[in-house]
């Protein structure tokens, strides 16, 4: 006959929860996709600057800059602790201001824009995902921000 498993001790410290983190849940979809991202621009700006540099230089190390932040965005994301968090938080930010810099001037001075690139036209070659995506990924960062501190004080309070 087997025995029964042991009981867990009663014990007065609250259960362990997992805090909120931005590589869990719906995080896990945006890491997959920034992770997607990073592959796919960095291909890219490899292709370019190896094979078309003299094309259009400028635009394709823009395109190899995205690439890295999109390196940095899906390592911070997938992290998820506080250091990475905040790097996460200023890629994503520098990446929103790329694609709304690089987007307004690939359509205000398409001469200066040969060659399409990761950000150019607000990233239409990558059905405007550069645009949205850093959206979505900075309200994910402040949602689980949010959460991580409901989760603090609630252990506070049980713990008091």
């Amino acid at each position: 006959m087997s025995e029964p498993p042991p009981t867990p001790a009663t014990s007065s410290e609250p259960p362990v929860t997992e805090r909120p983190h931005t590589g869990h849940g719906f995080g896990r979809v945006l890491v997959a996709v920034y992770g997607l991202l990073a592959l796919a621009a960095t291909g890219r700006s490899i292709l370019q600057i190896t094979e078309y540099f003299d094309r259009a230089p400028v635009p394709f190390l823009l395109s190899a800059l995205a690439a890295l932040i999109y390196l940095v965005a899906t390592i911070g994301l997938a992290r998820g602790d506080r250091a990475s968090v905040r790097l996460a938080t200023l890629a994503l930010t520098v990446e929103l201001v790329g694609v709304l810099v690089v987007g307004t001037w690939s359509v205000l001075r398409p001469e200066a824009f040969p060659e399409k690139t990761v950000w150019s036209h607000f990233g239409a070659g990558y059905g405007y995902v550069p645009l949205v995506l850093p959206l979505v990924g900075l309200w994910w960062i402040r949602r689980t921000a949010r959460a991580t501190a409901a989760s603090d004080a609630e252990v506070a309070r049980s713990v008091e």
